[in-house]
């Protein structure tokens, strides 16, 4: 297998006496989604503002394509190619989607030299920024609402269109906390078809209560239980587990 795009070690939390994330280590590669799952309380998101630099480990270390980046900011990491998704729908309502998604690809520009002429151009008149919204748009399936403002959406629509906008900064990594949540049926699905055709160009790390989405998708699970590590493996090692079972899983993997 090849190097790991992220890889964590030992990272851990602690906000005050808590210690939320307990000395987490994981990797994460290209055309590989990895499921992290446990109970409410759990630790996930914690983990994935660490991995994304929303908030500083206390202690660990990480690497984003073999550079250490242990302490960047979010903002850092997002510009390096790292890119995530929030619990809570996080798009700009009264845009449309089409303008969602160019403020979205105009923020890969910042790696690029500073050009003081740059701020009296139009951003639609840049053919990189515009190739790249346009790519996010058909590769998350919503050409047909390009021109929708994103308050008119359906739950689902509009989570789509945070994963758009995170795929229109062009990342190799990608870090989704609970997408399908709050779903129907009919979106959930969409939904899972749309992480399946994303996997083989990103690595992936998917936080998510929806047990058959996940054992759909991931490749590796790992499952935390009050900050630790109790269990990682393969879908059908996990699903075996007896400690995963007795603390998570429990009769619904019979």
């Amino acid at each position: 297998m090849n190097e790991p795009l992220l890889k964590a070690s030992s990272l851990s939390k602690r906000f005050g006496g808590l210690l939320a994330v307990n000395g987490v280590s994981l990797s994460l590669y290209k055309d590989q989604l990895h499921a992290v799952i446990g109970p409410n309380g759990a630790g996930k998101t914690t983990l994935t503002h660490l991995l994304s630099g929303d908030i500083p480990a206390t202690s660990g270390e990480l690497w984003l394509k073999g550079q250490s980046v242990t302490g960047w900011p979010h903002h850092r990491l997002s510009l390096h190619g790292l890119g995530r998704s929030y619990q809570k729908t996080n798009v700009f309502l009264p845009l449309t989607v089409w303008e969602n998604l160019m403020l979205a690809a105009q923020a890969r520009d910042a790696l690029a030299p500073y050009n003081p002429l740059s701020w009296f151009s139009k951003a639609d008149h840049n053919p990189v920024v515009v190739a790249r919204a346009e790519r996010a748009l058909e590769m998350t399936g919503l050409t047909q609402v390009r021109f929708k403002t994103a308050a008119v959406l359906s739950h689902g629509i509009q989570r789509q269109l945070e994963i758009a906008m995170v795929l229109a900064t062009v990342p190799d990594v990608l870090l989704l906390d609970e997408p399908l949540a709050g779903m129907g049926a009919a979106e959930a699905e969409t939904m899972v078809a749309l992480l399946h055709t994303l996997k083989k160009d990103h690595a992936m790390l998917l936080v998510e209560h929806d047990m058959d989405a996940v054992f759909a998708l991931a490749e590796v699970l790992t499952v935390m239980v009050n900050g630790t590590v109790i269990a990682s493996g393969t879908p059908e090692a996990i699903r075996n587990d007896p400690k995963v079972q007795a603390a998570y899983l429990g009769e619904a993997t019979a």
